[in-house]
């Protein structure tokens, strides 16, 4: 009936769990789940569109989609105050060494400053944000009243914006930053982009944050680091495979903060994330406008007005 949308709510790990779930339907919304060729390949011709309740991409193969001129709708702004404020919140901590002064407290009873390991000053110190997106330019203005100087390299390069301070390439800004914190997607050329080199350009008791993707990090390079000092501390809310293994030499780390994939959280960014999605496929499907987020994907061969049939959530 024109006018009337039917969710229908289902599993998708496998391409015929996909296949069952979509049949007849105009769009699919995923959330973390993984769309591979093979997924995608299994959708019916009816299926116009993939709405990614969500930032990143790499969980969706983007060409597969684009090959079946399926448009790909995600929502970069959602939760842009959420991740820089979570980001920030756990480099403060990281850097207080608050974590550690709470357990000394609770087991302890009572310990000096000194007694957790060096603490730096914050106004003296310089942050290296890395990624200059929507998100990396919040956690920039977080950063300024805190620090000295903010540096900032981004992989697609530097823009005309003179109120930041670039560098030309990942080791200048490495080596000068005692505070780091990665902004960038996970891409084929941003996978491991910190691993021991990178870390070992760090100066001696840097701090490293990452609450965007868990493979922008080689974790094993991380715990070693870690374990060996160089680093004073570490922040992670992203991991390679969540939930976290048990066997991850991240859990055995010391001075590590790790929080469960949720900088994008908020009671309100939540409903948010979910009304937007739905509100987008539903806009795309019935005329090909997207109202909230982006299409990584434009498929102008997939619009075409008409009644809404039933959408797809797994």
């Amino acid at each position: 009936m024109a006018g009337t949308v039917h969710l229908v709510v289902g599993e998708i790990e496998t391409p015929e769990q996909l296949a069952r779930l979509s049949a007849g339907a105009d769009a699919l919304i995923v959330s973390l789940q993984r769309l591979t060729a093979d997924h995608i390949a299994a959708l019916p011709d009816t299926v116009r569109v993939i709405g990614r309740a969500g930032v990143g991409l790499d969980t969706i193969d983007l060409r597969a989609a684009e090959s079946r001129s399926v448009a790909v709708v995600y929502q970069p702004d959602y939760a842009t105050n959420e991740v820089a404020d979570h980001a920030m919140a756990m480099l403060l901590a990281a850097q207080r060494r608050l974590v550690q002064a709470d357990r000394a407290v609770r087991t302890e009873g009572w310990v000096g400053g000194p007694a957790l390991g060096p603490v730096g000053s914050l106004r003296e110190s310089t942050a290296g944000v890395i990624g200059a997106g929507r998100i990396g330019r919040a956690v920039m203005a977080r950063l300024h009243p805190f620090v000295g100087r903010v540096l900032t390299y981004d992989v697609a390069g530097r823009d005309d914006d003179e109120s930041i301070a670039w560098c030309d390439d990942l080791p200048d800004l490495l080596k000068r930053a005692q505070l780091l914190s990665l902004h960038v997607p996970l891409t084929k050329d941003t996978r491991h982009m910190i691993g021991s080199t990178e870390l070992g350009l760090l100066p001696r008791g840097a701090i490293v944050v990452n609450v965007s993707r868990g493979g922008l990090i080689d974790e094993t390079a991380l715990a070693d680091a870690l374990h060996g000092g160089h680093l004073a501390a570490a922040a992670i809310d992203v991991f390679e495979t969540e939930p976290l293994p048990e066997a991850s030499p991240l859990r055995g780390a010391p001075n590590l903060l790790l929080s469960p994939h949720m900088a994008w959280y908020s009671s309100e960014s939540g409903s948010r994330l979910g009304r937007w999605t739905v509100e987008d496929v539903v806009s795309f499907v019935a005329g090909g406008e997207v109202l909230h987020g982006r299409c990584a994907v434009p498929a102008a061969a997939a619009v075409s007005a008409g009644a809404l049939r039933h959408v797809g959530i797994a």
